[in-house]
């Protein structure tokens, strides 16, 4: 019985990343938990072995390199999707990063996410930002600034917490590694 509910979930994702998410380029290794969204103005590439948790969003423009894990509940949310300087509009009526004509603020926001880094659980990025290679967002964290290769970051606004490895011995010695796998 598990055989069989391993192959229908690798069917499921399969069909997420070639038929429901086809104008976006997603590579192979795509999971998705249960009422993921992802959309995006114009760019979404999102790499090897990325995975998704349940109830989380992508809604903004985003490069996602490979072996990436988003726990549950992670968004990554436009910084300037809605036009709220329109004189004389109503937020909720004024124009939206998703209308066509949109011609305000954030246009080119590209959310760059590198190889190796996981994002805990309900913890949102703003549109823009930078996460290096190797990092870590902890859990609930608002991630408003790039955040620095090989590092743990956390809290509202996620501040740099530590290093990810205790020495910098460690660190050469994983990235050697990783190289290597490459």
């Amino acid at each position: 019985m598990r055989t069989f509910i391993n192959i229908l979930k690798r069917i499921r994702n399969y069909l997420l990343r070639t038929v429901v998410y086809r104008k976006y380029q997603i590579g192979k290794g795509f999971y998705s938990g249960i009422r993921v969204r992802i959309w995006a103005r114009k760019t979404v590439i999102i790499g090897k072995n990325f995975y998704i948790g349940r109830d989380s969003f992508i809604e903004s423009d985003v490069i996602i390199g490979d072996n990436v894990i988003w726990a549950n509940r992670v968004a990554l949310v436009g910084k300037y999707d809605h036009h709220y300087q329109q004189v004389g509009v109503p937020i909720s009526l004024a124009s939206r990063i998703r209308d066509e004509n949109y011609s305000w603020l954030g246009i080119d926001n590209v959310t760059v996410i590198e190889d190796d880094v996981w994002v805990g659980y309900g913890s949102t990025i703003i549109s823009g930002v930078k996460i290096g290679t190797g990092s870590i967002i902890a859990t609930c964290s608002l991630v408003t600034k790039d955040v620095e290769p090989y590092s743990i970051y956390g809290g509202v606004p996620a501040v740099k917490l530590k290093d990810r490895f205790a020495s910098k011995e460690d660190l050469a010695e994983h990235i050697r590694i990783i190289s290597i796998k490459k």
